[in-house]
């Protein structure tokens, strides 16, 4: 895993063999930001990466200049390697160890963007759940927007929130917002 852009560029990061985790490729990460950087300046934005795995995405937000980032993951072993990692590279990271859904139900924090990566596995209804719970509890600012991660085999489109998607080889970005 590397972080692309911002303070740490170039940066590789080793995550632990025993983390269930599949992070988002090179590739589709920086395409992600390309997009994000022509909308949001990310020294005056907060994010929240649910499904964080190894942070990867929290990082790159990091290294581009975010000052409020939650990074959100039921996995001990996960939320350990982000704090290690944000102590080492002095990262603005707050994590919480919770059931994503749970969280999600509970929180009253809003930001900017929420960014979620769950398993590929997940079906239509689980995926359409996190939408729901984002929207119906007001998680999102003025403008925000949630993006989720999914595979190509996964069509989020019917959701009445969905904006657009962007695809890069297998992966999915699903955009959506008001």
């Amino acid at each position: 895993m590397r972080i692309i852009s911002g303070k740490h560029k170039s940066r590789r990061l080793t995550a632990p063999k025993n983390l269930p985790v599949r992070p988002t490729t090179d590739m589709a990460k920086e395409s992600l930001f390309n997009i994000l950087n022509n909308t949001y300046f990310f020294d005056s934005i907060s994010v929240m990466d649910l499904f964080a795995g190894t942070g990867n995405i929290s990082y790159e937000f990091a290294s581009r200049g975010t000052k409020t980032i939650y990074a959100i993951d039921a996995h001990f072993g996960c939320i350990k390697y982000i704090n290690t990692t944000s102590k080492e590279l002095d990262l603005p990271i707050h994590t919480f160890k919770s059931d994503v859904y749970k969280f999600l139900e509970k929180t009253s924090l809003q930001t900017d963007i929420i960014f979620a990566d769950p398993p590929y596995g997940f079906n239509e209804d689980e995926f359409f759940k996190i939408v729901d719970l984002v929207f119906d509890n007001n998680l999102l600012l003025e403008e925000g927007i949630l993006i989720v991660e999914h595979s190509k085999h996964t069509d989020l489109s019917k959701h009445e929130k969905h904006s657009y998607d962007k695809r890069y080889g297998g992966n999915v970005f699903s955009f959506f917002e008001n």
